[in-house]
Order: C-alpha cells, then structure tokens, then sequence
C-alpha cells in the first residue's frame, strides 16, 4: 500500500513523518521525499557529532525504514550554490514551502526496533507476519 501526503511550512520533517507512521501503523520503507527547509539539524557520519544550519535548503533525496518503533531517515540537502550535504535525519529540520512525502507500507511484514550491543543504537528487525 501507498502513502503521499505533503507537509507544509513550518511543520518539522522527521516529526511529522514519525506521528503519519504511528498514526497508520506502519511498517515499510521512505520511498521519496522532495521538497526544502530552512533549518537542517542532522547527526554526521561519526555517530556523534551534529550539524545544525539554517538558511534555505533543497530536499535532493530522503530516504529510510519505518516503524512504529522509530524511523531511520538519511537526507541529502542542496543550498543556493549547489553544495549538497547530508546525514542522520533528526528533529528539527523545519520546512520551508513543501515537503511532498511518498511512503511504501510493507504489509506482510512487521518492522520493530531493538537495542544492538554492537552498535550501541536500536537496529531494525524484521518480522515476517
């Protein structure tokens, strides 16, 4: 099944993404995400280290997992110049004129999080219904 909805301005991007999948109860993957912000607040590589920049930014890719458990987004952004960064999707990023978002649910499939000692992060686990 799909989802598409559009977000408007001011909303915030992974919290709006997060409530329509506790909302609907889904399990699946970010199949497309488009649009711009005017704040990004994103974790880097590392795992540790976040940057936050506000200006005017455009959506060049957003993608992840999605459960009920928690979402797993990475994002790409563009500014004025054409310079693209890009990372761990956290709260915060706020959005400037849209964001038109297109979900794909996974229906024979139930997706969790759990706690990985490894990694030291919830990790996603995958249930077949």
């Amino acid at each position: 099944m799909y989802h598409c909805f559009r977000l408007k301005k001011g909303a915030d991007l992974k919290g709006e993404i997060e409530t329509f999948v506790k909302t609907h109860h889904i399990s699946g993957i970010l199949l497309s995400g488009v649009g711009s912000l005017t704040k990004l607040q994103i974790r880097l590589a590392d795992g540790a280290s976040t940057m936050e920049k506000n200006g005017e930014f455009e959506i060049v890719s957003l993608m992840g997992t999605l459960s009920e458990d928690g979402v797993h987004l990475h994002i790409s952004v563009s500014d004025g110049e054409g310079n693209t960064i890009g990372g761990h999707l956290k709260n915060g990023c706020i959005i400037n004129t849209t964001a038109e978002i297109c979900i794909l649910e996974l229906e024979d499939y139930k997706f969790t999080r759990e706690f990985d000692e490894d990694t030291g992060y919830d990790e996603l686990v995958v249930h077949k219904k």
